[in-house]
C-alpha cells in the first residue's frame, strides 16, 4: 500500500483495515463475480476484490482532447462524476455541480493501457527471489496463473502511473513454455492484495510462445520440443487432450484449455516471424480456437492483410529488433504498415521502464511511417495505447475511450501526449484522481521504497 493509499483511504473514513471494497469490512476473497470457468464443486476462486477510490465530479475543460478512438476535440470538455464518463464534448458543456480543471494549453487522452507487462510477476529490484514468471519445468503450463506471481508493492505499479499515464495493465506469465498459463488485467491501484487490484469483468488471458523461446529452453534440457515442427506437434497434442476433457475429473490446465476453446479466455500470443504466425493462425482454425493479439509480431508487416482478415491485432513495439534471429527482420515502420492495411495496432512495453513511456513509443512509430509516407493522423495513433489495447484485452466495453458511461480512467497531459516533453500532470482511475504532478502528497510510493535511501516518502 502507498502513502497516497492511506491518504485516500483516511479521507474515506476507512481507515481501519483501510479495504478497497470502500466500506469498513475487509472484502472476502470468496465472494463477488468470477468470469473464469468455475469447477464442478462450484468453487470460484480468487475474485476481484476491487472498488474505485473515492472521487469528485470533474470537469476537464479547454484542453485538447483525444478520445481514443480516432476523434478530437480542441478547446474541449470531459465530464465524469460516479466513476464514469458523463459527457465529452465542446465548451458549450455545461460543468454546473462539477470541480473545474482548467485544462487550456493541455492534452486529455484516456488512461494509457499496456497489453504486455510483467509488473509483480517481475518486479523492481530485479533479482532471482523476484524472478516468478516462467514456471520453465515443462513446456505446457497453462495450470498456473500469473496473479499468483503478482507482487502488489512492485515500485514499478506506482512509477508507470506517475511517469506514463497508465491506469491498466495486462500481466503475463513470461515466454519460456509453449503455454505459460493465465494472464491478468489490473487496475493501476495501490491495495493489499492482487485481489484489489484484479479488473473487474476483465475476460482472463492465455499465454502462448511459438519460435526460439520453447525450442531453446527445452532442447537445452534434451526434451521436446527443440524445433519449430516440434513446437507445433506439441501444441495441437494439447489441444487434442483438451478438447477430449469431459471435466469428470478436474484438471486446472484443461479448465483453462477449456476457457479459451469455449471463447471465454483469451489467447495472448509471442510470436516474432510472419511465417509462423500465419501456421499459428491454421492451428487455431484447426482446433477452433482465436488467437485476439500476436505479441511483439516484429515482422507482422509482412501479413497486415491477413491479420486484418483474421481480426487479430498486433501488439509491437517502436523500435526493438534484431537482439536474436527472429528479431532480426524488424523494422521501424512495422505499425504504420498494419495501420495502412487496416489491421489492429497496439504499442506495449513487456518492460519496467517502457512502461512509462507508451506514450513516446508510439509517437516514434508514427515518426517512422511519416518518413516513408505514411501520415497516421495524432487521433488514431493515441488509440494505440488506449482503445486498441483494451479491445485486445477484452475491455474495450468498458474502458479505452473517453465516451459517456465508460469508466473514468483519464490522464491530463501538460502537453502533446505524442511529444518526448510530454508528462502526465493529472490521472484519474474510476474517477478518483490517484496522480497529480501539482501536489506532493499525491505522488504514489509503494510501501517497500519507504525508508531506503534516496527514495523517500514523496517523489
Amino acid at each position: 500500500m502507498t502513502r497516497f493509499a492511506l491518504l485516500a483511504c483516511a479521507a474515506a473514513f476507512v481507515v481501519a483495515g483501510c479495504s478497497t471494497t470502500g466500506g469498513g469490512d475487509t472484502a472476502s476473497a470468496s465472494s463477488r463475480d468470477w468470469t473464469a470457468p468455475v469447477g464442478k464443486d462450484g468453487n470460484a476462486p480468487f475474485p476481484s476484490t476491487y472498488k474505485p477510490y473515492p472521487g469528485r465530479p470533474t470537469a476537464l475543460v479547454g484542453a485538447t482532447i483525444y478520445d481514443g478512438r480516432g476523434g478530437r476535440i480542441d478547446n474541449g470538455t470531459v465530464l465524469f462524476r460516479d466513476g464514469k464518463v458523463a459527457a465529452v464534448g465542446d465548451a458549450s458543456l455545461s460543468t454546473t455541480g462539477y470541480d473545474v480543471v482548467d485544462g487550456s494549453g493541455k492534452f486529455v487522452t484516456p488512461g494509457v493501457i499496456d497489453i504486455h507487462s510483467h509488473l509483480g510477476d517481475y518486479p523492481t529490484p530485479s533479482v532471482e527471489a523476484h524472478s516468478d514468471g516462467n514456471e520453465a519445468t515443462a513446456p505446457m503450463t497453462p495450470e498456473v496463473w500469473a496473479e499468483h506471481s503478482v507482487w502488489p508493492q512492485d515500485p514499478g505499479f506506482t512509477r508507470a502511473l506517475a511517469n506514463g499515464g497508465v491506469t491498466a495493465l495486462q500481466i503475463l506469465p513470461g515466454s519460456a513454455n509453449l503455454t505459460g498459463g493465465r494472464s491478468v488485467t489490473l487496475k493501476n491501484v495501490s491495495a493489499r492484495t492482487v485481489q484489489g487490484m484484479k479488473f473487474p469483468g476483465a475476460p482472463y488471458g492465455m499465454k502462448m510462445a511459438c519460435g526460439e523461446n520453447p525450442k531453446r529452453v527445452y532442447g537445452s534440457k534434451g526434451r521436446m520440443p527443440s524445433t519449430r515442427m516440434g513446437n507445433f506437434a506439441v501444441n495441437r497434442q494439447m489441444w487434442l487432450d483438451a478438447q477430449a476433457y469431459d471435466g469428470e475429473k478436474r484438471d486446472l490446465g484443461k479448465e483453462t484449455l477449456k476457457g479459451v476453446l469455449d471463447g471465454e479466455i483469451l489467447v495472448h500470443n509471442h510470436c516474432y516471424r510472419a511465417d509462423e504466425m500465419a501456421l499459428v493462425m491454421d492451428m487455431a482454425k484447426e482446433m477452433g480456437y482465436k488467437v485476439t493479439a500476436f505479441h511483439h509480431a516484429v515482422e507482422a508487416y509482412k501479413i497486415g492483410d491477413l491479420l486484418r482478415e483474421n481480426d487479430v491485432c498486433s501488439a509491437v513495439w517502436a523500435d526493438w529488433y534484431g537482439f536474436k534471429m527472429e528479431a532480426y527482420d524488424g523494422i521501424l515502420e512495422n505499425a504504420a504498415f498494419l495501420q495502412r492495411e487496416g489491421a489492429c495496432v497496439v504499442i506495449h512495453s513487456d518492460d519496467a521502464n517502457g512502461i512509462q513511456r507508451l506514450n513516446q513509443e508510439a509517437a516514434k512509430a508514427q515518426a517512422a511511417g511519416r518518413r516513408i509516407g505514411i501520415d497516421i493522423p495524432d487521433a488514431e495513433v493515441v488509440g494505440w495505447f488506449t482503445y486498441n489495447a483494451a479491445k485486445a484485452m477484452g475491455i474495450g466495453d468498458m474502458t479505452g475511450s473517453l465516451e459517456p458511461g465508460k469508466m473514468a480512467d483519464v490522464v491530463l497531459w501538460n502537453g502533446d501526449p505524442l511529444s518526448v516533453y510530454t508528462r502526465p500532470e493529472k490521472v484519474w482511475i474510476d474517477g478518483a484522481l490517484m496522480y497529480d504532478a501539482m501536489d506532493r502528497k499525491r505522488r504514489p510510493v509503494s510501501d517497500f521504497e519507504l525508508g531506503q535511501p534516496g527514495e523517500g516518502d514523496v517523489k
